[in-house]
């Protein structure tokens, strides 16, 4: 979906067209269902089992304390630009904190821009003799990432026409999937809880911090402010009914895997853990539609990021924050922008494993929520915040960080090592350009 993770999507929309709740709730679904689910299933399964369910609901109520404070504050400022935009005006004074903010988000929409890449290219080579090789995946991955940039450079006119048939159609395919998965059932929940009660809730909790990037996207109904009927009503109703549909999706599917496949199926190929078991179980015919799934939500969510992150980047360069060719534009298009996220994604993708990309998308995220919900602390009283759902958010976004971190630091420590050393780039690069806007201001 062309707009799915894109801060810029309502570009394709006429202003004078107003969009109502379903609209809004399809755009929240189209960014956070885009291949979450396919890369974060495997992973989930292998560290907690038959409570992956519980983990997915868990990290949809962080995602919907998340949303708390993204709520307040879009309908307090009515601001389009979003996570950026509302942390530039609450910190007017602060050139660092937009800056910190601009660098995390764009980077962030690249780790999910690898993330979709990264799945996509695992599902697209399943069938194939060198499913498990993983330069050849690192391979395609990188030929999609051009695919789309060579689209993105050229034209996006006319694509929009199809986005929320491509949401639904995706939606519609993880449902079947799903049931007929459980129609297949090869066990019970009882049986399968008797054999993982090791689990702790500790370990529970880090999966849902894990995978809290599958999420991600909730916050784009924000972007459409301009364009939506009655935004103080029509915002907390799509974002919080879509995270809750999407809950509801994402535990059928993992419900329906567990419950058909067996785990060290699930583990052994956890890059396409769904098309892998769905055709030992269904056929021919039941791969052939994970697969279809897989790479229409991956696809569209793949050209939605790179259209999305490159105007976004381009905005935060023109207001000092980013090198200044980035700002450079050919027929509206954001030429170096949408070249310099392609080649952010590519490297991410080049050095690091589904794991180190999946953890690193869901740090950035957790962090730039928290930075969002001490926003909408700091102005509480103006945004009419309640104080208990506010600290309860920023307490659960604040756990969930440490939690991820936590996890790297006793299983992966050199990880966590990579993961420290880009976002010690990432700040050292933010601040470097905001002290340059304020001297700049200065003179």
């Amino acid at each position: 979906m062309l707009f799915a993770n894109n801060p810029n999507h309502n570009i394709h929309r006429k202003r004078n067209k107003s969009l109502g709740v379903p609209e809004l709730i399809a755009i929240a679904l189209g960014g956070m269902i885009g291949g979450g689910i396919f890369s974060v299933l495997g992973i989930s399964v292998s560290m907690i089992g038959v409570f992956t369910p519980i983990a997915i609901i868990l990290g949809g109520v962080i995602a919907a304390l998340a949303a708390y404070s993204y709520v307040k504050l879009a309908v307090y400022y009515k601001d389009e630009g979003a996570t950026y935009s509302f942390y530039k005006r609450t910190f007017p004074d602060s050139p660092f904190a937009a800056s910190l903010i601009g660098w995390w988000v764009v980077f962030g929409y690249i780790s999910t821009l690898a993330l979709y890449s990264y799945t996509f290219a695992s599902y697209a080579i399943s069938e194939f003799s060198f499913a498990n090789n993983e330069w050849i995946r690192k391979g395609v991955a990188g030929g999609v990432i051009l695919v789309f940039t060579l689209i993105n450079l050229w034209s996006v006119k006319g694509m929009g026409k199809i986005e929320d048939i491509m949401v639904y159609t995706k939606v519609v395919i993880l449902i079947v999937i799903s049931f007929v998965l459980m129609n297949h059932s090869q066990t019970t929940l009882p049986v399968l809880m008797q054999n993982n009660c090791e689990v702790s809730i500790f370990s529970v909790l880090i999966v849902a911090s894990i995978t809290f990037v599958a999420y991600e996207g909730f916050q784009l109904v924000i972007h459409a402010i301009n364009e939506m009927e009655s935004p103080e009503k029509n915002i907390p109703k799509a974002i919080y009914s879509a995270i809750f549909l999407t809950i509801l999706i994402y535990v059928v599917i993992s419900l329906g895997a567990i419950l058909a496949l067996p785990f060290a199926e699930i583990i052994e190929n956890k890059e396409y853990a769904l098309a892998s078991g769905a055709g030992n179980i269904l056929g021919r015919w039941g791969t052939d539609l994970v697969i279809l799934g897989a790479l229409l939500a991956t696809s569209s969510a793949i050209s939605g990021t790179i259209f999305g992150a490159s105007r976004l980047m381009a905005v935060i360069a023109k207001d000092g924050y980013l090198p200044g060719y980035l700002t450079r534009q050919i027929n509206t298009i954001p030429v170096n922008a949408i070249i310099s996220i392609a080649t952010f994604a590519f490297l991410l993708v080049f050095v690091g494993s589904l794991e180190l990309i999946l953890e690193f998308g869901s740090i950035t995220f957790l962090l730039v929520s928290l930075l969002m919900a001490y926003a909408n602390f700091k102005i509480r009283n103006i945004t009419d915040s309640s104080l208990i759902l506010t600290l309860l958010a920023f307490s659960g976004l604040l756990c969930g960080t440490a939690s991820i971190i936590y996890y790297e630091l006793s299983s992966q420590p050199q990880q966590l090592i990579f993961i420290t050393g880009l976002y010690t780039l990432l700040t050292i690069g933010s601040w470097g350009y905001s002290k340059t806007r304020k001297d700049k201001s200065n003179n």
